[in-house]
């Protein structure tokens, strides 16, 4: 059998589809699965040792760019790409217009959401196939469920498997115990307040533990130097992609997060993970861990304390 799987973005969005592959191996040994991902995301599919192969599209880049004849040639290839496999099933996970599109250009048979269980109704009308699944749930749990009911095998109830592969590297990381801390995120109503992560750092600093620092962008470096001018036990991390900086997650003690896919990926690395939440509802997207404990602290105005975030920290510890 062979699958393909269309889930393009964003990083969290592209782990949460993750547990579907075990999934699929456990009910057809045999299988050989691809994914379509974005380019910026393609590390993710890549560090799972069970996908065969990962094409990438770009559309974030190529609406920018319509009238350059390299993003109609780029289009193109990747047309010819996808339509060289015959597939027993193609799952579009994602339910938007731009990822149902893709399953047009792909031979086999096309699964997704109905028209009520997604974002965008009109996606659905590209599928042969359409699935009602209820969005009063967790994300994970909606992708797995598809994916079940497309291929038909029973939905599974066993904790998700992720199945990263991070190749731990000691390049970027201090010798000493460390806990990453996951600052940056896409929206400032989901920040954490500076202050915070300064007061976590000293208390940590009093169990000889470090903290790390990523950044992906200059407000993110300079919120990262902000906290790292206040400590002595912090580490400004060099900019890293997503391969390289799972690499460095891989090998913490612990991951404390805002609502960023880093977050997630920390849990699917199996890291015990804290997420903060203070302007969306972890109820639905929230860190669910695999064997690691994770826990979503906060809600929708709700900004956890500093000693929330201990106090859950040495529960996961």
């Amino acid at each position: 059998m062979k699958i393909l799987i269309v889930k393009t973005s964003s990083l969290g969005d592209v782990i949460h589809c993750l547990p579907v592959i075990n999934d699929i191996h456990v009910a057809y040994p045999d299988v050989q699965i691809d994914w379509v991902v974005e380019e910026n995301f393609a590390d993710i599919p890549r560090l799972h040792p069970r996908i065969n192969r990962v094409y990438t599209v770009a559309f974030r880049r190529w609406r920018k760019q319509l009238l350059n004849a390299k993003t109609w040639e780029e289009i193109k290839r990747f047309k010819h790409l996808i339509a060289q496999n015959n597939y027993d099933a193609v799952i579009d996970t994602q339910g938007l217009l731009k990822s149902a599109l893709i399953t047009r250009f792909t031979h086999g048979v096309k699964h997704g959401y109905d028209k009520r269980s997604i974002r965008e109704p009109l996606a659905s009308y590209f599928y042969d196939r359409k699935y009602s699944i209820s969005y009063q749930q967790h994300a994970v749990t909606r992708n797995r469920a598809l994916a079940a009911l497309s291929i038909d095998y029973d939905p599974p109830s066993a904790v998700p498997d992720y199945g990263l592969e991070a190749k731990p590297n000691s390049e970027n990381i201090p010798k000493k115990p460390y806990i990453i801390a996951l600052h940056g995120t896409s929206r400032d109503s989901k920040l954490w307040p500076t202050e915070h992560w300064i007061d976590l750092g000293k208390a940590l600093n009093q169990t000889q533990v470090s903290i790390v620092l990523p950044w992906s962008n200059p407000a993110e470096l300079s919120r990262a130097e902000q906290i790292a001018k206040s400590l002595h036990n912090s580490v400004v991390l060099p900019k890293l992609s997503i391969e390289e900086l799972a690499s460095v997650i891989s090998q913490a003690k612990a991951a404390i997060g805002v609502d960023t896919g880093l977050s997630h990926l920390a849990a699917a690395l199996n890291i015990p993970t804290i997420a903060i939440y203070t302007d969306t509802n972890p109820a639905l997207t929230g860190v669910m861990g695999s064997q690691a404990q994770a826990i979503n602290l906060g809600n929708i105005g709700k900004t956890p304390s500093v000693d929330d975030v201990l106090t859950c920290l040495n529960h996961i510890q």
